[in-house]
């Protein structure tokens, strides 16, 4: 009977109730002053908001140029495994008719009742017959041998496509793996950037924009794009640009005519562009192939330095090489800046300064 009783209540005293109120008390508002501490974003000053999507966009442009190195050395697979399947097409068809010619000769022995040439030969009793035929076995023999050799050469073709076509696959599913890290990495520090900016008010935006959109500018919006591409245009130069060729004067030409069109990373035109799309779609259209990434724009031409920059140069930025713009002269550019800022006409100095080339 003692072993089913219940162990005896003691209900606390009135102190004790107070003092365990108060360490329940203190424990929940230190667990929140914690999860507080742990959870809550420190708020930003404009100033420290504007650096850090500042920083945010150069992140983004760095990846973007690795997105575009990623996405040629991909469409460069694609081409190559594309007509690797051609020819295995080709050389297909050419075997199947190989292995048909082949076929022709096996049905015509076995018509012929299964017999050797050379024993069909020795069974014959009349010399011009033996000679005719012995031409003909001969001639057999060639067309034999040419169509065994003929389904051997075919199938060792189709053999060696099928392996530089399984490597080519390999080769593009690694490109295409590093295109879609590179894409989210863009898109990350994209929304990263818009998630900040969406922290300013109004009023803070507006002066982000119009610092961003550089001297002479306002804010944004549409009234302030449309406003600084009348202001990029009314700077250019009248007639054309004095250039030290005519193809640098066609490129440029080529960039002036893309003023106010929205950059949009990863575009080489013709409604939007990337930093890079934009220089290489310029000079293409001066019949001049540049590569598509800054990294390897910078190597396209003969190396200038500051001081002997001429008007088509490119000008890149920053220690990773990550942006680029076409000069025009007097200290001036013309360049896809980032998302929400249009192609337009900036000074170089705006921008830590890497290095330039001259396009030969």
């Amino acid at each position: 009977m003692a072993a089913h009783r219940k162990p005896r209540q003691f209900p606390l005293g009135g102190q004790a109730v107070r003092t365990a109120a108060t360490l329940a008390l203190a424990s929940a508002a230190t667990a929140t002053l914690f999860e507080g501490s742990g959870h809550a974003e420190p708020a930003l000053t404009p100033a420290q908001v504007k650096a850090k999507v500042d920083q945010l966009y150069q992140e983004a442009e760095a990846a973007t140029e690795k997105y575009n190195g990623a996405k040629e050395k991909a469409d460069q697979a694609r081409g190559s495994l594309d007509r690797l399947r051609d020819e295995a097409a080709r050389r297909t068809d050419r075997l199947n008719e190989a292995r048909d010619g082949l076929g022709s000769i096996a049905t015509a022995q076995y018509r012929a009742g299964g017999l050797d040439p050379a024993v069909q030969l020795a069974l014959t009793s009349d010399p011009e017959q033996y000679l005719a035929r012995a031409a003909l076995a001969e001639k057999a023999g060639e067309r034999q041998a040419a169509a065994v050799a003929s389904v051997h050469r075919e199938l060792t073709g189709l053999r060696q496509l099928h392996s530089e076509s399984a490597e080519r696959l390999t080769e593009l599913q690694g490109h295409e793996a590093d295109l879609r890290r590179q894409k989210a990495a863009v898109q990350g520090k994209l929304t990263e950037a818009r998630t900040l900016l969406a922290r300013l008010t109004a009023e803070e935006r507006a002066r982000y924009e119009a610092a961003t959109a550089g001297p002479g500018r306002t804010g944004s919006g549409s009234s302030g794009d449309t406003a600084a591409v009348r202001a990029d245009r009314g700077s250019l130069p009248r007639g054309p640009v004095s250039a030290p060729n005519s193809r640098a004067a066609q490129a440029i030409a080529f960039a002036q005519a893309q003023i106010g069109k929205p950059y949009v990373w990863g575009a080489t035109g013709p409604s939007a562009y990337d930093c890079s799309g934009l220089t290489q779609a310029s000079w293409r259209a001066a019949g001049v192939s540049l590569p598509r990434t800054t990294y390897t724009q910078i190597n396209a031409g003969q190396r200038v330095s500051r001081s002997e920059l001429a008007p088509g140069d490119l000008v890149f930025f920053y220690s990773g090489i990550t942006h680029v713009g076409l000069y025009i002269g007097g200290g001036q550019m013309i360049h896809a800046p980032r998302p929400g800022a249009p192609v337009r006409i900036a000074p170089i100095d705006e921008m830590p300064f890497a290095g330039a080339t001259r396009v030969t």
